[in-house]
């Protein structure tokens, strides 16, 4: 089999039932589509399997979260490509293939996504991904079509097959034989960032990750969990100082940890006088959470080779160019810090 489109599932007939209409019309050729599933509660299952008796299901055991539930199904699958696509995406004709061929015509790829748009506004970018992820020299994430909270109309601006720092997990193919090499996602991540763990870990393997907008996908987004909740906020804070501890190169630590510290604290505050309480502690929780896996990431820091892990990153200040210069696009960022 070429590819195999997994999509992981945690209680979510609702969504099955809007989405996967698309994915069985246009996934075609020598591809397969399974569901696994993180021991729903609700009918999920038995919706697939009623109605879409080609897709195949994998029960898992419990609800491994978004990176371990991926690795226990990967790991049962057998393809050269693996597609992780959300339960809130809606695809169109040729998804797969514009992607996969690319990939064939550039063994030095690895992982590729395709165009991210908005399934609620369809000529703009959506959040999780756009045409691309970076981040900057701190380890704040951006996209080609979306700095922060700012999503850019689509006008064909990034319509250039391009090499970017990670693909979004939303819609991620990656060759199987990388995946299974480099461990799968990090399980202790759970979810949020995982994927740009990951794809920094592709790269400083030796290989690319790309964004063939060729194809293009359209994702809902906030389907788990929304942009308001705390627990969202506890893991992208967590995730985002296990990424930086694990794969920066050592005189890049402490310089960054410093920087980061004073913007966490400076983000909680914020949170304080915005969203309340809930934000304001998930921010310090994160902070504990780190250092108590500080031993075992450790021991997967060792594991990689960092000389070049600072390819491919913005040189520039993220927070200062948003908030304090007004660049609100990727195209307003500074030509000579961008990789």
């Amino acid at each position: 089999m070429k590819t195999a489109v997994v999509i992981l599932n945690w209680n979510g007939r609702a969504l099955l039932e809007r989405f996967l209409p698309s994915v069985a019309a246009f996934t075609q050729g020598d591809c397969k589509v399974y569901v696994a599933d993180n021991a729903s509660t609700d009918t999920s299952v038995a919706f697939v399997r009623q109605q879409y008796p080609d897709m195949e299901v994998l029960e898992l055991d419990k609800n491994y979260g978004f990176a371990e539930g991926y690795n226990r199904a990967l790991a049962q699958i057998e393809a050269e490509y693996y597609c992780l696509l959300n339960s809130d995406v809606e695809v169109e004709a040729q998804w797969t293939e514009a992607v996969t061929a690319y990939m064939d015509a550039h063994p030095e790829v690895a992982v590729c996504q395709p165009k991210l748009l908005s399934q609620l506004e369809k000529d703009r970018f959506e959040y999780a991904g756009a045409a691309g992820g970076f981040i900057d020299r701190y380890g704040y994430p951006f996209c080609r079509g979306r700095i922060f909270s700012t999503l850019e109309k689509d006008e064909g601006q990034y319509d250039t097959t391009s090499e970017v720092f990670w693909a979004t997990g939303a819609c991620m193919f990656v060759r199987a034989e990388v995946y299974r090499r480099l461990g799968g996602l990090d399980a202790d991540f759970f979810a949020h960032m995982e994927e740009i763990d990951f794809c920094w870990r592709v790269r400083n393997a030796g290989y690319k990750v790309v964004c063939c907008p060729e194809a293009k996908v359209y994702h809902l987004g906030g389907a788990t969990l929304p942009k308001s909740s705390s627990r969202k906020t506890f893991l992208n804070f967590r995730n985002n100082w296990l990424m930086l501890y694990k794969n920066l190169p050592g005189n890049r630590l402490f310089p960054v940890f410093l920087v980061r510290w004073i913007g966490d604290v400076t983000a909680s505050f914020r949170f304080l006088l915005s969203t309340g309480w809930g934000d304001f502690h998930a921010v310090y929780r994160a902070h504990r959470a780190f250092f108590r896996l500080l031993p075992e990431t450790r021991k997967k820091r060792e594991k990689i080779n960092h000389s070049r892990s600072t390819e491919g990153i913005y040189q520039g200040n993220l927070v200062f160019d948003y908030f304090l210069f007004g660049k609100k696009t990727y195209r307003q960022l500074s030509r000579s810090k961008r990789p």
